[in-house]
């Protein structure tokens, strides 16, 4: 199949084959894959709005055993760094998201070898007596999958009981590249590729509303992040008629300072162009997730306003906390004001969301007259095209 029947074939929303993508990936000169992706885009979702949230990302503890060669966040249970958060430590910080007008928390630990299913039961249960209206998108499908092994239980049985203890939904944390031959190089001591997926089917089997994520700009090919998609796609493909399944997917490049990932021979950073190639077949590949967003604390705000033409109809959260990714080199920061900016220059409206894309107003806040400032400025914003 010539280019422009591939053109062609995509822009009829009809599936890609992992072939079809590749060449489409490889050969697309970038503004028609920008085109084609913003066409498909401005289908699937509102064409003049791109969406933001409030949340804050709360790491339970850096206690982990899978030794990721691309994280410098975990530790060992002995080390002297090793940390599990307290309880007064999260009233802190959930009276602190309250105040920005959030109330989703993003948790995320790591394989901590003794806290099995109790320890996160009575974590769930009490945040949510302290907090009874949190959102608690939780953990992800390396740790069921290694609480699953301590517990010498099914998958099923762990996503079941943390439901019922206030789990809200399950974020795709853990996916890196879904392909075997990478992670054993990156992440050998993970739960694997097939394990991975097979949590997100038993929580889409749950209707459990679930996230999908690629880490991409480390040793992967291209091949490779079209493998990855279309794993994705199939797994979205399966789910239960009624069920949520993905309600997005985020891709993030992989900051490398610091981490024993960025000594390997194959090791490529991913440019600024290469991210919005990607993000655009993202979109043409995922015919069946909605919502795909743009990484602006890995890739900055420039690269990021690009990918909003190319595919993204998301910027995700302002990211009140975050250490795992920061801890290896991403720098850049954006408030509730900047990201509304950001996504105004770029020639759209800026819409709060929760977890669910649901649209929600501005919450009243302590600087509500810094909010009516910003209203003004981003009235008076002039769009940028790429």
């Amino acid at each position: 199949m010539n280019l422009e029947a591939l053109y062609s074939h995509a822009l009829d929303d009809q599936p890609l084959s992992p072939e079809q993508g590749l060449t489409l990936y490889q050969y697309a000169p970038t503004p028609m894959l920008m085109h084609i992706a913003h066409q498909l885009r401005c289908r699937r979702t509102s064409s003049s709005m791109v969406t933001w949230q409030i949340d804050r990302n709360v790491n339970i503890t850096n206690v982990c055993i899978s030794g990721c060669k691309f994280c410098n966040f975990h530790c060992g249970a002995n080390s002297q760094r090793a940390f599990v958060t307290t309880m007064e430590q999260y009233r802190q910080k959930i009276d602190e998201l309250l105040s920005y007008g959030g109330n989703q928390l993003l948790l995320q630990g790591g394989l901590h070898p003794k806290l099995g299913l109790k320890f996160y039961c009575d974590l769930f249960q009490q945040l949510k007596a302290y907090c009874p209206n949190l959102t608690l998108h939780a953990l992800g499908p390396p740790e069921i999958a290694h609480i699953a092994r301590l517990e010498r239980c099914s998958r099923r049985q762990v996503l079941e009981t943390l439901i019922k203890a206030g789990l809200d939904s399950l974020p795709g944390a853990g996916a890196e590249i879904l392909v075997p031959e990478i992670r054993q190089q990156i992440s050998p001591a993970k739960p694997s590729v097939e394990e991975w997926i097979e949590v997100m089917r038993v929580a889409h089997q749950l209707n459990m509303l679930t996230s999908a994520t690629m880490m991409v700009g480390h040793i992967e090919t291209p091949a490779h992040r079209i493998e990855h998609l279309h794993r994705l796609r199939q797994l979205q493909a399966q789910r239960p008629a009624n069920a949520i399944g993905f309600m997005n997917f985020a891709l993030w490049t992989f900051q490398g300072q610091g981490t024993a990932l960025a000594k390997h021979p194959n090791y490529r950073p991913m440019q600024a162009e290469e991210y919005i190639r990607t993000v655009a077949i993202s979109r043409i590949m995922l015919h069946n997730i909605n919502n795909i967003q743009a990484s602006w604390l890995t890739v900055g705000r420039q690269t990021a306003q690009i990918c909003l033409h190319a595919g993204a109809n998301d910027l995700g959260s302002i990211m009140i906390e975050e250490n795992v990714v920061s801890s290896a080199g991403a720098q850049h920061r954006m408030d509730a004001f900047a990201i509304q900016q950001t996504i105004a220059e770029a020639g759209f409206a800026p819409q709060l969301r929760n977890q669910r894309y649901q649209p929600i107003e501005l919450p009243p806040c302590p600087n509500s007259r810094i909010y009516a400032r910003h209203e003004l400025r981003l009235r008076a914003a002039t769009p940028i095209m790429p």
